[in-house]
C-alpha cells in the first residue's frame, strides 16, 4: 500500500473541534484525495445491499467518486437498485459468504473487500478474512462481536505473512468509538501526570436507528451473552441489560438510560492499553424498548437467545412493530466516551449524528480510506492499535466519520459538554 498523502493538523492543547471544509454537506462531503496508486481501487462491499453496507457504499462514492465499488450479495433485484443509486463506477456481484469458491473468485481482482454481512454473533469461523488472506486482499469489517473479534485477532500472522493489512471490528461502534478512545488516551498520557484508570464506553441509538433487521438480531442475540468487563484488572462477567445508568449525551439527546452489553471494545482497550476499568452500556428509545429488552434478558433462556435461527424468528415478529416506532422515534445515534486518570483528571469524547443509517456508512467508509492510504500495516488489528490505524492519520479518520454531526467534540471536561453540569459551588463545575 502507498503512504498516506493526506495533511493532518496538529491538535490544540484544549481538546479540538474538527472542522468541516468550505461548503460540506451530508449530500456533498469534503473529497478524500487519494495517493495515485489508490486512486480507482475496486472496493468489494458484501452486504452492499444491507442497511449498513449500502450506507457504506454510499459513503464511498460521495467521500472518493474514483473508487470502483462492487456491491456484493445474494439478492441480484436489490443490488441493481442499489447500483442505480452509485453511478457509472459501481457493478454487482452475487456472492455467497458461505461459500469459499464463490468468495474468493469474487475478492480476485479486488483492492479491498469489506464485510458487512451481519450479524457476526455466534458465528464459528472469519470465511471472509480467510478468503481475503487466500487472494491477497486488503480486509475490513464492521463486526461487534467478541468472540468474532478475537477469531479475527487471531489470523494476524497470516496476514502478515501475505503482506495484507486488516482492521476488525471497524463501523461506527465498536470502530470510531475505539479511535476516540484512543485519541483520550494519548492525550491523557500527554498532558496527565497520572495513569488512565477507568474507562466508559456509552451508546444511544432511538430505535434501531435505520439500520433495519440486522442490528435488532444482533441486539437480541447480544442479550444471550454474558457481559465481560473490567474492575481494578480483574475480568468480571455480568448479566446482560443490567447495571442501568442514567447518562449525559450533551446537546440534542440529553440524559439516556444506558446499560451494560458485551460488546468486543471492552476486551480490546483494556488488552491495548492495559486500562484496569472498562465497561461498555447502550441504551435505546423510546423507553419501552429498553423494558423489553431487560425483560427478554431476564425471562427468556440465554440458550434460546444464542439461537440465530430462533432469534430471526424474532426478528420476523417484531419487526413491523419496530419499523412503525422508527417512524416516530427517529434515527439519531450518539457516542460518549469517558476517561479518568489516577490524578483527578477527566475528559470524555461525544459524536452525536441525526441518522445512525447515514452515520455508520461514514464510520466505515473512513476506515476503508485509511487502509487505502496507507495508515495499516500489515496484519489484523483492532482499531485503537496504532498498526491498524497510525497514531498521525486519527485527526483525519475522525473528521471524515464525523461528517454531518450535529455534536463532535473531544478531550474536553464534563461539565463543557452535559447538559446538566455538576456545580460543586462558587462556580465549580466537575
Amino acid at each position: 500500500m502507498a503512504r498516506a498523502l493526506v495533511h493532518l493538523t496538529s491538535y490544540c492543547d484544549r481538546g479540538f473541534r474538527l472542522r468541516a471544509c468550505a461548503g460540506a454537506s451530508e449530500e456533498k462531503p469534503c473529497p478524500a484525495v487519494l495517493p495515485e496508486k489508490a486512486r480507482g481501487a475496486r472496493v468489494l462491499v458484501l452486504g452492499g445491499t444491507g442497511r449498513v453496507g449500502g450506507s457504506t457504499a454510499t459513503a464511498l462514492s460521495k467521500l472518493c467518486p474514483d473508487l470502483r465499488l462492487v456491491i456484493g450479495g445474494r439478492n441480484r433485484d436489490k443490488g441493481a437498485a442499489m447500483v442505480a443509486t452509485l453511478g457509472r463506477n459501481s457493478q454487482f456481484m452475487q456472492v455467497n459468504i458461505e461459500d469459499a469458491s464463490s468468495l474468493e473468485s469474487a475478492l480476485k481482482d479486488a483492492d479491498l473487500v469489506v464485510h458487512a454481512a451481519g450479524p457476526f454473533q455466534q458465528t464459528n469461523s472469519c470465511p471472509v478474512l480467510e478468503a481475503a488472506i487466500a487472494t491477497k486482499t486488503a480486509y475490513i469489517d464492521v463486526c461487534d462481536d467478541t468472540n468474532y473479534a478475537f477469531r479475527a485477532k487471531s489470523f494476524s500472522n497470516k496476514a502478515k505473512s501475505a503482506n495484507i493489512p486488516a482492521i476488525t471490528t471497524a463501523g461506527i461502534y465498536p470502530g470510531v468509538s475505539n479511535v476516540m478512545a484512543a485519541e483520550l488516551v494519548r492525550a491523557a498520557k500527554s498532558k496527565s501526570k497520572g495513569e488512565p484508570e477507568r474507562l466508559r464506553f456509552y451508546y444511544y441509538t432511538a430505535g434501531t436507528g435505520g439500520a433495519g433487521p440486522t442490528i435488532l438480531a444482533t441486539s437480541f442475540l447480544l442479550l444471550g451473552e454474558e457481559v465481560v468487563a473490567y474492575n481494578k484488572g480483574e475480568k468480571i462477567k455480568l448479566k446482560p441489560f443490567s447495571g442501568g445508568l442514567n447518562i449525559d449525551f450533551g446537546k440534542g439527546v440529553g440524559k439516556r438510560d444506558v446499560y451494560l452489553l458485551n460488546l468486543p471494545e471492552v476486551s480490546t482497550v483494556h488488552e491495548v492499553f492495559g486500562i484496569p476499568t472498562v465497561s461498555a452500556r447502550f441504551g435505546t428509545a423510546p423507553v419501552f424498548w429498553n423494558w423489553g429488552m431487560e425483560a427478554m434478558a431476564r425471562l427468556l433462556p440465554p440458550e434460546y437467545l444464542r439461537d440465530r435461527s430462533k432469534v430471526q424468528r424474532l426478528v420476523q415478529l417484531f419487526d413491523p412493530l419496530v419499523r412503525a416506532v422508527d417512524g416516530f422515534a427517529g434515527e439519531r445515534v450518539s457516542m460518549r466516551v469517558d476517561l479518568e486518570c489516577s490524578d483527578g483528571r477527566n475528559t470524555i469524547g461525544i459524536f452525536t449524528h441525526k441518522r445512525l443509517s447515514v452515520s455508520v456508512g461514514f464510520a466505515t467508509a473512513s476506515f476503508i480510506l485509511a487502509v487505502l492510504e496507507g495508515s495499516t500495516q500489515p496484519g489484523v488489528w483492532f482499531p485503537e492499535e496504532p498498526e491498524g490505524i497510525a497514531v498521525e492519520a486519527r485527526e483525519i479518520l475522525l473528521k471524515r466519520a464525523s461528517e454531518g454531526t450535529s455534536s463532535f467534540v473531544m478531550n474536553k471536561p464534563p461539565w463543557m459538554v452535559e447538559t446538566e453540569p455538576k456545580e460543586l459551588g462558587l462556580g465549580i463545575y466537575v
